[in-house]
């Protein structure tokens, strides 16, 4: 009998758990490679592109949360966002309740990148996914991932 990890959801076992970690940093890999020369286009680097990503699941962030989430300074933090800002991809502006504090909220051009670049990442897990001869990794995941979500859906 496999062993069972209880911080890992949905009981899977070790095994599958490391399954799919393989499958994640497999088709992450892929994924990135792809989106390098879309975001080479726009100028922006990954460490850019991934605050876009937060940006466009908030409403807006301070500054202090930027540094604290991408674990940087709030120097590094500023050059990012001003990279960014000239690019059109976000804007700053101070909060209504504490002048001092200053927020970035993502631009809907900004908002275009991201779901540009999500769309892209869709279809590559597709075709990654629906490859006939497809790595044993991939195969694997997609035999876990579907058990488990049968298995779910038959409990709910």
């Amino acid at each position: 009998m496999k062993e069972r990890l209880s911080h890992i959801p949905s009981k899977l076992t070790a095994d599958e758990a490391q399954h799919l970690a393989d499958f994640v940093l497999f088709s992450q890999r892929n994924c990135i490679l792809k989106l390098s020369p879309e975001l080479n286009q726009g100028r922006v680097s990954y460490p850019q592109f991934f605050l876009l990503t937060y940006l466009a699941e908030e409403e807006c962030l301070s500054m202090s949360s930027i540094a604290r989430m991408m674990g940087h300074s709030t120097a590094a933090a500023t050059g990012m966002v001003d990279k960014l800002q000239e690019l059109g991809y976000l804007k700053r502006y101070t909060a209504a309740a504490d002048r001092r504090k200053i927020m970035v909220r993502i631009t809907e051009q900004g908002q275009e990148l991201i779901e540009r670049m999500r769309g892209n990442i869709a279809r590559d897990l597709a075709s990654l996914m629906a490859q006939g001869d497809m790595p044993v990794r991939t195969s694997k995941a997609r035999t876990i991932i579907a058990r488990h979500s049968t298995s779910k859906n038959s409990i709910s």
